[in-house]
């Protein structure tokens, strides 16, 4: 097989910056296999392109990432920067599966459903369980048959 990768070193640079916003372009050149000057090309290229922002701070600089930014080939511009470095870092940010909008059609709705995860599962996404907790709370609350006050509701009809 060939020596070839299905990202280029743009692609490359954006994911080792998404992990560390404050790692040294050397490093970053270390870790993509390339030259440093290289990295400070695309470093400079991609703040033209508005996907990045370098900051100083002190003797360092700090790059943060324009996440919103669409991806700029045609067959891809439908997806911005943070579908895909959600796919290819492990985000700094605690994210979880309980957080994701599509895993809230997946979520467990009583406390017992959720203590029966799978531990990985739970030992994963901590806050699995506690939004089951909310989501049985909130279902009791809604439920309860506390009579309506139509003086502070207004009226029913």
């Amino acid at each position: 097989m060939g020596d070839w990768t299905f990202f280029s070193n743009y692609g490359h640079v954006l994911v080792c910056l998404a992990r560390n916003r404050e790692a040294r372009l050397r490093d970053v050149a270390l870790e993509v296999g390339i030259t440093e000057r290289a990295v400070q090309k695309i470093v400079r290229d991609l703040q033209d392109a508005d996907m990045l922002a370098v900051t100083k701070q002190g003797r360092c600089n700090r790059y943060r990432i324009n996440r919103r930014k669409s991806l700029r080939h045609g067959l891809e511009s439908h997806c911005n920067v943070s579908k895909l470095l959600a796919l290819l870092t492990r985000e700094t940010r605690e994210t979880s599966l309980a957080d994701s909008a599509v895993a809230e059609k997946f979520l467990p709705t009583s406390p017992a459903a959720a203590r029966a995860l799978p531990d990985e599962i739970v030992t994963r996404y901590p806050s699995v369980a506690e939004k089951a907790d909310e989501k049985s709370a909130k279902k009791k609350k809604d439920s309860t048959d506390d009579p309506i006050d139509t003086r502070e509701q207004g009226s029913l009809f």
